[in-house]
């Protein structure tokens, strides 16, 4: 899961997902292509809404995405096209590139989709990015635990 700064979006899915998957089949982890934050807490915003349904995030911390990251993951979901092309300008083949998707386009196939940034407005916009998040990760869930 990846965002710009890896403090609101990306943390809320990567919470989001791993409630939907056994920990113990799946690695669900959260990156920002920027590294403004790396070792900070998600957003407390992102903390109080993912607590208010129940996900825990606190343990997570900031990172930045890296090349490795290609290696590591079978996918990479990123919130936004912006991300998307930051990510996708890092790898280095077609195999790479393959595991990059927008995770919207789970939902909404075909089209360029992006979860808003909630950053600059308010709680509201958490709520609502947190809504967003949880309905496509129900989707790639199904999809993983049917495969």
């Amino acid at each position: 899961m990846v965002c710009l700064g890896n403090i609101c979006r990306s943390p809320l899915a990567e919470g989001i997902l791993q409630a939907k998957l056994s920990s113990e089949f799946y690695k669900v982890d959260s990156a920002g292509t920027a590294g403004y934050h790396v070792g900070e807490l998600p957003d407390k915003r992102s903390i109080q809404v993912a607590n208010k349904y129940g996900i825990d995030i606190t343990n997570q911390r900031s990172r930045k995405f890296e090349k490795a990251d290609f290696d590591k993951f079978d996918m990479i979901f990123a919130m936004d096209k912006s991300n998307y092309d930051d990510i996708v300008a890092m790898s280095k083949n077609s195999m790479q590139r393959e595991k990059v998707k927008m995770i919207l386009s789970e939902q909404f196939p075909d089209e360029a989709v992006n979860v808003p940034d909630p950053y600059y407005g308010g709680d509201q916009g958490f709520e609502n990015v947190y809504k967003m998040l949880d309905e496509v990760c129900t989707i790639i869930a199904s999809k993983l635990e049917n495969k």
